[in-house]
């Protein structure tokens, strides 16, 4: 066993027996490179990569490799899920070389941890032949490759504003500009299967979270179909459990079809809050299955005993990718029986396999075109009989697939992606108005609160493992800029879910704290890291939206909504509005440029272009009141509300009208009169 055995990570522990002689990422690697003048390989995965799964059955398992690795080099293994401000340097560094980045990513970097090379996955032959080149470079052209890496550290340690040529900028709300963005982003717009025209297809949450709110704002069908065309297919798609419930990471194609089968928490937190939205929007039966479903499988199969999330299960099982998720057709036969003809149209079960072969037979992935309603009209039977049908169909084959032996789960809890669980969790409480999920959601809020928040300092933790045997759990790592951006989304969430303030003044503390130690006053956006963290060879801020929204672009939603319902005063002036519209002032050129890129920021965008409607209700009803207003789409609302009285500057010294509960329609802080239904306030709302 190497020194990854005294790691919590699953990912590091995977590697624990390997021959190479890895170290953790830290001051020890670090030392050991600078005083023996080593070339540093840092190799970069997470515990439900397949690739890295390949690289390390290959290759670190390989006796002959890994002589060469410990001889040559001081070999460092990343959890890039525990470590992103590390991936984030490294990846950039790659990208920056000209290489196409992914997982595993294996980075060459000379003793000071600057990089000079890197690649992703190599087959054993070839990455033995590339270790003896890279070494030989190292030994005999040393002050090329030092240059070189200098070269790049500078590049790393560039500003935002000095890479993209940023300058303080009043930012700027027309509807012509939101148009553009949106004109520019559905260039790349599947019209047949939804999603970008392209493959892989991820599922991309944030483009769909902008969608709906530019629909909001200007009623385009065409927006409001793509959305539907593409939340449709992924949730008829392979890329779903059609079984289970869960969506998988993406897409191998561009059909929605074959998935890479890990299942991530971000991903399937992300997805709740988008496909909760949407039924809000369209009372969508198909969006509705999704959610509960979806849910049902965060809690069989994600949810730990304490209340926190983990974060991901495998594509593999057995070695084998999505043995676990894939079916024969003479398994389907023998567990359907008389079911076997109906189910195999609907889910186009193909004799010999739709998918791979395993083993010498042809395995199927369970897919569909049409919805649950659409096949009992074909079928010619009513749509309840249908659903009984399908629902027996389904929990035969989910007893069958709960004796095979499953993939591997990383079972350690990350801050940032509970966060988004738990938004998803709100949201969808919000909507349905299912009591379970709010209950799952407040379980998980109390872990954060009592497992990730330090007890004196009141600063998040990123990781933390459930300890084995009934011992004590153990929190690690000081928190990034996303856990606290995921984390205070969360809590705005639930306060506006419960009217609880203690959610409220949570997300307000981690708001200061975030400011004190993120905040860049130049470049008027966060860092990723803490000023209290581990000095690295830079410290990047995160801009660009991807698979999880920017934390920056996370950190301006929550300004914005915090301005709102709780506005801060720093020497009397209204610093939550004055720092987010410095923010949004950062980002307008680059969402002029290309929006696709930053659609989170779009989707607050859109918020901008009209006034926001503050709601304030009051009374015994105020809870029930929220719930008929969640019930309908509008996402341009912040909520507050008490039962009795408050202090909130929303509630202050508003009142019920007669004992009646009140509703107050406000827009930039001057309230209309107040009304006593929820009808009435609706139709006092903007369009």
């Amino acid at each position: 066993m190497n020194r990854l055995a005294q790691e919590t990570s699953p990912y590091l522990l995977q590697h624990a027996h390997n021959p190479v002689d890895w170290f953790p990422w830290g001051a020890e690697a670090l030392q050991k490179a600078a005083q023996e003048n080593k070339p540093i390989l840092v190799s970069i995965g997470y515990s439900a990569c397949h690739w890295c799964h390949v690289m390390e059955r290959e290759s670190f398992e390989n006796e002959q490799v890994a002589q060469v690795m410990n001889a040559h080099f001081v070999c460092i293994k990343v959890d890039r899920e525990e470590r992103p401000d590390v991936d984030a340097i490294y990846m950039d560094a790659v990208q920056a070389m000209g290489v196409q980045g992914g997982w595993p990513l294996n980075v060459f970097l000379m003793p000071d941890a600057k990089p000079f090379y890197g690649l992703t996955y190599l087959p054993a032959r070839q990455w033995i032949n590339l270790l003896s080149s890279v070494r030989s470079a190292f030994d005999e052209h040393r002050d090329q490759l030092a240059d070189s890496a200098e070269g790049f550290a500078k590049q790393l340690s560039m500003s935002v504003s000095e890479q993209y040529y940023l300058t303080d900028t009043e930012p700027v709300f027309t509807r012509d500009l939101l148009k553009a963005m949106y004109q520019k982003l559905a260039q790349s717009f599947d019209p047949v299967k939804g999603g970008p025209r392209r493959a892989p297809k991820f599922p991309m949450p944030s483009i769909y979270s902008f969608l709906l709110r530019y629909y909001h704002v200007t009623q385009t069908e065409e927006a409001l179909n793509h959305l539907r065309r593409t939340l449709d297919f992924m949730a008829l798609g392979g890329i779903y459990d059609q079984i289970g419930g869960g969506f998988a990471r993406y897409s191998v194609d561009d059909q929605w079809f074959a998935p890479h089968f890990e299942k991530m928490l971000y991903d399937n937190g992300q997805l709740l809050t988008l496909y909760s939205e949407a039924y809000s929007l369209t009372q969508s039966p198909l969006y509705r299955k999704t959610v509960f479903q979806t849910i049902a499988f965060i809690e069989r199969e994600l949810t730990s005993p304490e209340g926190g999330f983990y974060s991901a299960l495998d594509a593999d099982s057995e070695g084998v990718e999505g043995k676990f998720y894939t079916w024969t057709t003479a398994e389907l036969k023998t567990i359907l029986g008389n079911d076997f003809d109906w189910f195999s149209t609907l889910y186009h079960i193909s004799p010999d396999g739709n998918w791979e072969e395993h083993e010498g037979e042809g395995r199927n992935i369970l897919h569909r075109v049409v919805t649950d309603e659409d096949f009992a009209t074909r079928l010619g039977i009513p749509d309840p009989e249908f659903t009984d049908k399908l629902r027996s169909a389904h929990r035969k084959l989910m007893a069958v697939r709960d004796q095979r032996i499953r993939p591997g789960l990383d079972d350690k809890i990350l801050c940032s992606w509970n966060g988004l669980m738990l938004k998803g969790l709100v949201t969808a409480y919000r909507v349905f108005g299912e009591a379970s999920f709010l209950e799952l959601a407040e379980r998980n809020a109390r872990f954060l609160r009592e497992k990730l928040t330090h007890p004196e300092t009141g600063q998040l933790w990123h990781s933390y493992k459930t300890g084995a045997s009934g011992s004590a759990g153990k929190a690690t790592l000081t928190a990034y800029l996303e856990d606290y951006a995921a984390v205070i989304d969360g809590y705005l969430a639930l306060y506006q879910a419960t009217f609880q303030e203690s959610y409220l003044r949570e997300a307000d503390r981690l708001t200061r704290y975030a400011l004190d130690h993120f905040w860049d006053e130049e470049d008027h956006l966060f860092y990723f890291t803490d000023l209290a963290g581990e000095s690295l060879i830079a410290r990047k801020k995160e801009v660009f939206d991807n698979v999880i929204p920017a934390s920056n672009s996370m950190m301006a939603h929550n300004l914005y909504t915090l301005s709102l319902l709780l506005e801060r005063q720093i020497d009397g002036e209204p610093a939550y509005t004055d720092l987010l519209n410095a923010m949004m002032g950062r980002a307008q050129p680059l969402l002029e440029q290309n929006a696709e890129y930053l659609t989170n920021w779009a989707a607050l965008y859109a918020l901008r272009v009209q006034p926001t409607a503050e709601i304030a209700l009051i009374g015994p009803q105020a809870l029930t009141f929220r719930s008929r207003i969640d019930e309908r789409f509008y996402p341009n609302k912040v909520l507050s509300g008490t039962e009795t009285r408050s202090d909130l500057p929303l509630l202050e010294n508003r009142t019920t009208i007669g004992g009646q509960t009140a509703i107050y329609v406000c827009y930039n802080r001057a309230c209309q009169l107040p009304v006593t239904t929820v009808e009435e306030a609706f139709t006092s709302l903007q369009p």
